[in-house]
């Protein structure tokens, strides 16, 4: 299959397969566009990794005035939660209010209403208050001193954000999409000042995805190192961190684009104290909120904002994040008594913000941009965004695309357009309950195969009806079966077995 795609003249091709990236693919592939999908790593590689893993309006943006973004954002987390109700669902958060704090009780009170204002197609509840007894009945481990009571409010989580970057670029592929991971674009092809394609070159032995979900990928045969030169009408820089990256290959004047922040979590497990449910709460060193979240039957605290100018591929957190994550949770929760060697791990990533020389960083916008280049016509950069709104960012960028070409665009119908692991059934209970009477594995091993794969987990099924011996279980903790490496490999592009463990299995974490 390899070979093909020097022969095809794409419309589109994106560069970068994290969560915009994949948005972009699976939308203008379901609107009957020719796509080629590039990473120079592996789906959701990078920055989609390393968020808080929320899908949400993002109360903080009210501060900054972003009125717009949070009501984008809020409608798409209505979205997500409609179209993958197995990776996106409902999460409580708990707001600590305390004396002396930058954020009183009215000033968060006043922004949690706004925020239902703004969520007039409400799906969740609206927030509530709590006097000081109730939020110590509620959570009876939080720091008494100066608390004044608490505000609840409901937002989404994505416990397994880079399921949810796969499952984008699983249904561009069902679309028709032609996708290559490993694949490290080498050079943007240029002809009188319009872009005419690219020259990639592949790492690794792959995949050639051009499949449905009833098919497996035919695996490339060869050389690890291949180079292929491709032709497209259009193409779409969605690299993220690594947008000037890209374009530094066009020329080195290039204007700077990306102006990205570093946000380091640390992952704990359960703790003295640990709440049963998410807190939101201000830190006291710099009045910058953070969280401490149930996930992945562990706790998951952060984010920081700190200045990145680094080399994306080589972010880590650093002592004095990690000092500021566990001074900042053992204030607020002070049984927990935290220290570095309870940390499980950490990651880092850098947002791939609009560089903007004077703004502090919790200020700079998180809206996102397409920018055009005057220098290369057809050829368009995405600045900015967040993990909420990656869709309504791919429905502009598409539309931004057959502009391009000149040519009426079909609606967008990604909205509704339910992802491949969401049941076909809306009851999603009854869905399960067919499920495991179905499955003849243990209750652990069903409950993470419906939460991790969804609706696919019934090919899961099909493969152990063919290989009984793969219901055999390499993971205690977590009830992993065989057959899910064999799957991730046959039918979900994994490449190597961090792909495997980190991306697709998610044992790894």
């Amino acid at each position: 299959m390899t070979s093909e795609v020097s022969h095809t003249e794409f419309d589109v091709i994106v560069i970068g397969a994290g969560i915009n990236g994949a948005g972009i693919a699976r939308d203008a592939s379901m609107r009957g566009l020719r796509v080629l999908l590039l990473d120079k790593g592996d789906i959701g590689g990078g920055t989609s990794s390393y968020s808080t893993r929320l899908i949400h309006g993002g109360l903080r943006y009210l501060e900054h005035g972003e009125l717009r973004l949070v009501r984008e954002s809020l409608r798409e987390r209505s979205s997500l939660l409609r179209i993958a109700p197995h990776l996106v669902r409902p999460l409580q958060l708990l707001v600590p209010l305390y004396e002396q704090a930058r954020r009183g009780p009215w000033a968060v009170r006043a922004g949690l209403i706004a925020y239902d204002l703004l969520s007039f197609d409400r799906d969740l509840p609206r927030h509530h208050m709590l006097s000081r007894a109730k939020t110590l009945l509620q959570a009876p481990a939080l720091n008494p001193e100066g608390l004044l009571g608490a505000a609840v409010f409901f937002d989404a989580q994505v416990e397994f954000a880079e399921r949810l970057v796969l499952e984008n670029v699983l249904s561009a592929i069902e679309h028709g999409a032609t996708v290559y991971t490993y694949a490290k674009v080498e050079k943007l092809l240029i002809d009188e000042g319009t872009v005419r394609g690219m020259e990639f070159m592949l790492a690794h032995q792959g995949s050639s995805p051009t499949v449905d979900r009833g098919s497996s990928p035919t695996v490339r045969e060869g050389s690890s190192d291949q180079r292929f030169t491709v032709s497209a009408n259009v193409v779409i820089n969605a690299a993220g961190p690594w947008v000037d990256q890209v374009l530094g290959r066009i020329a080195a004047d290039s204007p700077r684009l990306i102006g990205g922040t570093k946000g380091s979590h640390i992952i704990v497990a359960s703790f003295a104290g640990a709440p049963e449910t998410a807190i939101y709460v201000e830190a006291k060193t710099d009045q910058r909120p953070f969280f401490i979240i149930p996930w992945d039957h562990k706790y998951l605290i952060g984010t920081t904002d700190i200045r990145y100018d680094g080399n994306p591929d080589q972010v880590l957190i650093d002592r004095s994040e990690i000092d500021y994550l566990l001074r900042e949770t053992n204030r607020v929760i002070p049984q927990a008594k935290l220290t570095p060697e309870k940390i499980l791990y950490s990651y880092s990533g850098v947002r791939p913000l609009p560089f903007i020389s004077d703004e502090d960083e919790p200020g700079i916008t998180r809206r996102h941009f397409l920018r055009s280049h005057p220098q290369v016509n057809n050829l368009f950069s995405v600045v900015g965004g967040k993990l909420t709104t990656y869709r309504n960012l791919a429905e502009a960028a598409v539309h931004l695309v057959f502009r391009s070409l000149r040519r009426a665009s079909p609606p967008c119908i990604t909205a509704r357009e339910p992802l491949p692991g969401a049941a076909t059934s809306p009851d999603q209970l009854a869905y399960g309950n067919a499920f495991t009477q179905r499955s003849r594995l243990s209750t652990k091993t069903n409950s993470r195969l419906l939460g991790i794969y969804g609706a696919r987990a019934l090919l899961l099924l099909d493969l152990l009806d063919q290989h009984p011996e793969l219901g055999k279980i390499f993971d205690v903790e977590t009830g992993a079966i065989a057959a899910e490496v064999v799957f991730a490999f046959r039918r979900e592009l994994a490449q190597t077995l961090s792909d495997c463990l980190l991306r697709r299995t998610m044992v790894g974490l």
